[in-house]
C-alpha cells in the first residue's frame, strides 16, 4: 500500500518529480560532502601506501579503544559483560574473539540499546535498510561519520576511476522515483543536487531500453551506479536493440557481479565495470582496482571469516563474515553476523595496483542464500553454470528441499533444448544425486527494493 506522501509524489508531474528529488538532494549532499572532504579523500589515498604492520597497529590501536567504550558506555555490551561478571566469568574484554557475535534480528528488536549514552537519536542521522525480513534495520550516524565514510567513498569507488562527485552521474536503484504503472518515459528524474540522474531499476524492459539510453546521452552521463543485475538487464537489452553509450566507468553495489554480467556490461558501456561491496551498517567495504582485486578498506572494520561452527577458516577458504565496525563510536557493531559469506585471498601484497590494502577473493552474498548439498556441503560460485548460455537472459535458482531443485529462465529469442539440456548438466555436475527441473519465464521478480535474487532458499 502506497504511504499518502508516495501518492501524492506519483501525482505530481515529471518536472516537479525533478524538484522533489534535487531538493532532497541538496540535503544529502550537505550531509555527506563539507570543507574537510577533498583533504580526508586525500588522506584515505596516502594511507593506501602504508605497509601491513603499520596498517594492523593502527586498527588495534582502534580496536582497544572501541571495545573499552563499548563494553563501558553502550547498553547491549555492558549488560552483556556486567552479567559475565556475576557468573565469575572474567574473560578478557580486550580480546574481540571473546565478545558475542551479535546478529541482525538482535538489531532490530532492540537498536536503541546499540547507542552509546549520550547519543541522542534526534542528534544523529538515522537510516533504514530495504528490510526483506519485514522488518528494517534502524541506524544512526553523526555527520562526521557520515562525512568520512563519504570520503572514503569518493577517493576508492570514483578517485581510482578517474571520476568525482562532480562529475554527472547515473544511479539504477530500487526507489520509487515514478509510478509502478508507468510505461513510457521518464523513469527518472534528475536529482541536482547530487548531480544525478535516478533512474528506476523497476522499469527496465525490452520497452524500455532505448529510452534508458537515450536519456543517458541527453543528460551527458559519465559514469554509472546501480544493482549488478540491473546494469546488466539494461545493457542486455541494449545489446539486443544494437545500442552502446560509452562511459568512463559503471561500479555495480548491493549485488555480486557476475562474469557473464561484467562482459555485456562492459561491452554496451565500452568502458571498465567495477565491483564494491559493502554494508550500510558501515563496518565492512571493499573496493575493485584496475586490476581486478577486491580490496577491504581496513578503516571500515576488522573481519573474522568463520565456519558454520563458529571456528576462524584460513585465507583461502569461504566463510561467513563478521565483522567489527571502527567507524561509528556512536553506535559501534562489535562481531556483527553480516550474513554473508566471503572468501580472503592468499595473494602477496602489495596488489599490482600498487596499494597495500587487503584483498577479497569472492563474496557470494547472503549466507542464507548460498545452495546446500543433500550432504550439507554449501555450495558457492553456483553462478558460472549461465557462463556458456548466451541464449540465456536471467535465472534463478530455487532450493525447495534438500534434494529438489527449480531453475526460473529468462529466456532469450533463440533458447532451445539443447541450451535447457546444457544447464541441467551443469548444474547436475556440481550439485549431484539431486532432482532439478528447469522452467521458463518472462520476468524474474526484484525484492520490494528492486534488488534481485539469483538464489532463493526455501529451507530453514
Amino acid at each position: 500500500m502506497n504511504s499518502p506522501l508516495q501518492t501524492l509524489y506519483d501525482a505530481l508531474p515529471p518536472v516537479l518529480r525533478s524538484t522533489a528529488a534535487s531538493i532532497h538532494g541538496y540535503r544529502l549532499r550537505w550531509r555527506r560532502y563539507g570543507r574537510e572532504t577533498d583533504r580526508l579523500v586525500n588522506e584515505t589515498l596516502a594511507r593506501e601506501q602504508w605497509s601491513l604492520e603499520k596498517w594492523h597497529g593502527w586498527q588495534q590501536e582502534r580496536l582497544a579503544r572501541l571495545l573499552h567504550h563499548a563494553a563501558t558506555e553502550v547498553p547491549f555490551y555492558r549488560e552483556h559483560w556486567l552479567e559475565r561478571r556475576r557468573r565469575g566469568d572474567r574473560s578478557s574484554m580486550e580480546n574481540l574473539r571473546n565478545w558475542p557475535i551479535v546478529h541482525k534480528q538482535q538489531l532490530r528488536e532492540n537498536p536503541r540499546a546499540f547507542l552509546a549514552r549520550g547519543c541522542k537519536p534526534s542528534k544523529l542521522y538515522e537510516n533504514r535498510t530495504s528490510g526483506t525480513t519485514g522488518t528494517p534495520l534502524r541506524l544512526w550516524f553523526s555527520r562526521t561519520t557520515i562525512q568520512e565514510w563519504y570520503a572514503m567513498m569518493e577517493a576508492r569507488l570514483r578517485r581510482w576511476n578517474g571520476v568525482t562527485r562532480h562529475d554527472r552521474w547515473a544511479m539504477l536503484g530500487g526507489k520509487r522515483v515514478v509510478p509502478l504503472a508507468r510505461k513510457s518515459p521518464p523513469f527518472w528524474v534528475w536529482n541536482a543536487g547530487m548531480n544525478q540522474l535516478y533512474c528506476s531499476a523497476l522499469h527496465i524492459a525490452p520497452w524500455s531500453a532505448r529510452a534508458y539510453l537515450e536519456a543517458l546521452e541527453r543528460y551527458d552521463i559519465k559514469f554509472l551506479w546501480g544493482y549488478s543485475s540491473s546494469l546488466y538487464l539494461l545493457a542486455l537489452e541494449a545489446k539486443r536493440l544494437g545500442l552502446a553509450k560509452p562511459m568512463k566507468v559503471v561500479i555495480t553495489n548491493a549485488e555480486p557481479l557476475f562474469d557473464y554480467q561484467r562482459r555485456v556490461i562492459g561491452e554496451v558501456f565500452q568502458c571498465p565495470v567495477r565491483e564494491n561491496y559493502g554494508l550500510v551498517e558501515m563496518v565492512s567495504m571493499a573496493s575493485e582496482c584496475a586490476h581486478g582485486r577486491l580490496h577491504s578498506w581496513p578503516e571500515a572494520g576488522v573481519p573474522e571469516v568463520i565456519d558454520d561452527n563458529g571456528n576462524p577458516v584460513e585465507a583461502g577458504q569461504a566463510g561467513r563474515l563478521i565483522a567489527t565496525g571502527l567507524h561509528n563510536a556512536g553506535m559501534p557493531l562489535i562481531r556483527y553476523d553480516t550474513c554473508d559469506r566471503v572468501q580472503l585471498s592468499t595473494a602477496a601484497l602489495p596488489c599490482g595496483c600498487g596499494r597495500s590494502l587487503p584483498v577479497v577473493d569472492k563474496v557470494w552474498g547472503r549466507s542464507g542464500e548460498v545452495l546446500i548439498a543433500p550432504d550439507g556441503r554449501g555450495i558457492v560460485q553456483i553462478d558460472a553454470i549461465f557462463d556458456d548460455l548466451p541464449n540465456l537472459k536471467e535465472a534463478q535458482i530455487v532450493q525447495e528441499s534438500l534434494d529438489e531443485f527449480r531453475i526460473r529462465v529468462v529466456p532469450a529469442p533463440d533458447w532451445s533444448e539443447a541450451d535447457e539440456r546444457e544447464l541441467m548438466a551443469a548444474f547436475k555436475s556440481r550439485v549431484s544425486g539431486v532432482r532439478v527441473t528447469v522452467e521458463t519465464t518472462d520476468v524474474i521478480e526484484r525484492t520490494s527494493s528492486g534488488k534481485f535474487r539469483v538464489i532463493v532458499s526455501k529451507l530453514s
